[in-house]
């Protein structure tokens, strides 16, 4: 199976999918818009939550980073006047500095990934959806400035007028990533922000071509008109959509076949029929693993009934 991830909300439901399919049988395909350098070093976010997750090294507690992690070099470089980015950890700062160090001797961002992957003995394929420089850019009436700058240097404050993924239209979907996509035919795009985490998978060229061929499953990470996590609802009002489950599965609407939203949630089912799509509903809060692995086995009926 083929999952379309960013970083929180689909490594949650990857927690509970990997319990019970063989972890080997799961490509996920990482969103790499919200990459940037950092002192000297490629700090790919989404790519090591999924990484973490599955060398069973992640903070359970934040979903992001390495439980126990320490920020003594980070602390050390401020003193010596140096302001980073991002604050990254001292384990975390390990994986940076081996990635980028492969980029530097030539490797593609795949076979760095995969070369990762395997020295901490992951047996899932974790792949970046192109080895092309994208970045998501947001619009701010201060001025333009990367995501990440957005997020965390502006705590996700500053009002949204645009955004938009720079070098989108010049990225190709990686050699491995198509590869993948030949042998499958499902994929399930998990509940990631659909603007800056799922949009840019979806909009390399020619990626909706390829799902509308597919059997797609998509999770939704908006109950009733907030956001579960992040800033979605603010960055799909800057794209002129709903904030709603409505809003997302209209922005998948090209290729989606079933679209699973929170019990909870209020939305009713005729909100959902310009985008033709069948509407399931479940526990998506995944508070625990047990709604993890519950939602993962209600997804995965799913695609045995679409078979």
């Amino acid at each position: 199976m083929i999952i379309f991830s960013g970083g929180t909300g689909t490594p949650k439901l990857l927690n509970g999918l990997r319990r019970i399919i063989p972890e080997q049988e799961i490509t996920v395909v990482v969103n790499t818009a919200e990459d940037l350098w950092v002192s000297g070093n490629l700090v790919t976010p989404d790519i090591d939550t999924v990484l973490y997750l599955f060398s069973d090294r992640i903070d359970l507690k934040k979903w992001w980073g390495i439980e126990g992690d320490t920020y003594r070099t980070h602390e050390a470089m401020k003193a010596l006047g140096h302001k980073e980015r991002m604050m990254l950890g001292d384990l975390d700062r390990a994986t940076h500095i081996i990635r980028s160090d492969y980029l530097r001797k030539g490797y593609t961002l795949s076979e760095a990934i995969i070369k990762l992957s395997e020295s901490m003995g992951i047996k899932a394929r974790v792949l970046p959806m192109s080895d092309d420089p994208v970045s998501t850019t947001i619009v701010t009436p201060a001025g333009r400035m990367h995501f990440q700058d957005f997020w965390i240097g502006e705590r996700g404050e500053p009002e949204v007028l645009e955004v938009f993924q720079e070098g989108i239209a010049a990225a190709t979907i990686s050699p491995e990533v198509m590869k993948a996509l030949e042998n499958e035919d499902e994929v399930l795009i998990g509940p990631s922000n659909p603007i800056t985490s799922i949009g840019p998978i979806i909009a390399i060229p020619g990626m909706t071509d390829i799902l509308r061929n597919k059997k797609v499953i998509a999770v939704s990470p908006i109950i009733g008109n907030e956001a579960v996590s992040g800033p979605a609802g603010k960055l799909m009002q800057a794209r002129s959509l709903d904030v709603s489950s409505a809003g997302v599965a209209a922005f998948y609407r090209e290729f989606l076949d079933t679209f699973i939203i929170d019990e909870k949630d209020t939305t009713q089912d005729d909100a959902f029929e310009d985008a033709g799509c069948k509407v399931v509903r479940a526990d998506t809060m995944m508070r625990s693993v047990d709604v993890s692995v519950g939602l993962s086995e209600l997804i995965l009926r799913e695609f045995d009934v679409m078979r």
